[in-house]
């Protein structure tokens, strides 16, 4: 799995309990239906862009990279929102998955 942010890991040292509730709240949202690893990371890579968050979009693709998702694939996934959320809400999003790539040196 890539690193997880500064922030994140700060917060769970000191917020133990939140840390680990969170983790069973999403480890239950994961088990909760029919959808493949791969479909979730897809279509949780498709909510972070619609609700324009930033670090959402960030680790989103650092999760999709790390179960196998190429970057054509990402940028993909973030393009199809172009009708639904907008030129520059997409743009702004395409722009926050090359900032992951760029980090990995991934050029594709």
């Amino acid at each position: 799995m890539q690193k997880v942010p500064e922030t994140f890991q700060e917060f769970i040292k000191r917020h133990p309990q939140i840390g680990a509730a969170y983790e069973r709240l999403s480890d239950e949202c994961q088990k909760s239906g029919p959808l493949s690893e791969r479909e979730r990371a897809i279509a949780k890579l498709g909510i972070a862009a619609g609700s324009h968050m930033e670090g959402s979009v960030h680790s989103q693709v650092r999760k999709a990279l790390d179960i196998g998702l190429q970057p054509n694939e990402i940028r993909h996934v973030i393009t199809l929102g172009l009708t639904a959320i907008g030129f520059p809400r997409m743009m702004a999003a395409l722009t926050w998955a090359e900032d992951i790539l760029r980090m990995q040196n991934i050029k594709e």
